[in-house]
């Protein structure tokens, strides 16, 4: 696990419950080992919006990670992209999905790197 270099984020992670904090921890690695396998390789920083855990990249728009009302935790990005309508035409009928928001999730088992690092990679690198 990367260490987290602003105190304020690690204790926004502290602060959610068990599970969902071990769901959002497993997408935060997805979100760094995303950027780091992309070419050229893509700066994430780590900071806090709306009082969730958020990474945003120079070309990109803003991933955010948190707990969510029907879900267990959820993986948030901005709405007025076109960002979950691609993912869904891309696996339809995979996932819940929350509007054009989020991605929900009940479990860590249903993290899929291949599938939301398709959906991470491309809200690094929105407007390239």
């Amino acid at each position: 696990m990367k260490p987290f270099a602003d105190p304020n984020v690690a204790a926004a992670f502290d602060a959610f419950a068990p599970d969902t904090r071990t769901g959002i921890l497993a997408l935060r690695d997805l979100i760094h080992s995303t950027a780091q396998g992309l070419e050229p390789a893509v700066r994430v920083t780590e900071a806090l919006r709306w009082g969730q855990p958020a990474y945003l990249s120079d070309k990109g728009t803003t991933i955010r990670l948190g707990a969510h009302k029907c879900a267990c935790f959820a993986l948030f990005v901005h709405c007025q992209t076109r960002l979950v309508s691609d993912f869904t035409s891309a696996f339809p009928n995979v996932d819940r999905i929350d509007g054009n928001r989020a991605i929900l999730f009940d479990k860590i088992e249903q993290i899929d790197p291949n599938r939301h690092g398709w959906l991470i990679a491309r809200a690094l690198t929105y407007h390239r």
